[in-house]
């Protein structure tokens, strides 16, 4: 087995991610969001090297990382947009807005090809009264429209 640099520098980042952890109960869910502050996602050869660290068998994380959304298995793109899916936003036009992310390439989960865009799917981002509600690199943004929303990704895939 040849190992690559990149390999080795995600390896010694979990491993001194584990490390800053160690002794806390229950760590699994924080060094899963810390692995993926630091690398932008949570690499699938981290599933073998937490289960190793924490005693815990690979199916174990593996479940964790599945279950919960917010982890990523690539990196995301430089723009990541999430269009809330929940009951107020579907009510007042979120489908429209899935439509016009569809329209402009980026199918729900997906990152453009060139890493200019990742377009995500939540349930509820608490911005309900100014919905339709979606959320870009953090910032939510109420009272979407699919022409506000055609500009961003946009603006997204020039910049």
């Amino acid at each position: 087995m040849t190992t690559s640099v990149s390999d080795v520098t995600t390896e010694a980042a979990i491993s001194a991610i584990v490390a800053a952890h160690r002794g806390h109960r229950g760590p699994l869910l924080e060094i899963l969001h810390a692995i993926q502050a630091e690398l932008g996602h949570v690499p699938k050869e981290a599933i073998p090297l937490l289960a190793r660290e924490l005693n815990l068998s690979r199916a174990d994380v593996h479940g964790v990382v599945s279950f919960y959304h917010d982890f990523r298995e690539a990196p995301a793109g430089r723009t990541t947009v999430r269009i809330c899916r929940a009951e107020a936003c579907q009510a007042l036009g979120a489908g429209a807005l899935v439509g016009c992310a569809e329209e402009k390439g980026v199918p729900l989960g997906e990152t453009r090809a060139d890493g200019s865009v990742t377009v995500e799917q939540v349930f509820c981002l608490g911005n309900c009264a100014l919905a339709p509600s979606v959320e870009v690199n953090g910032q939510v943004l109420g009272r979407m429209s699919a022409d506000r929303l055609r500009s961003i990704l946009d603006e997204a895939v020039t910049s």
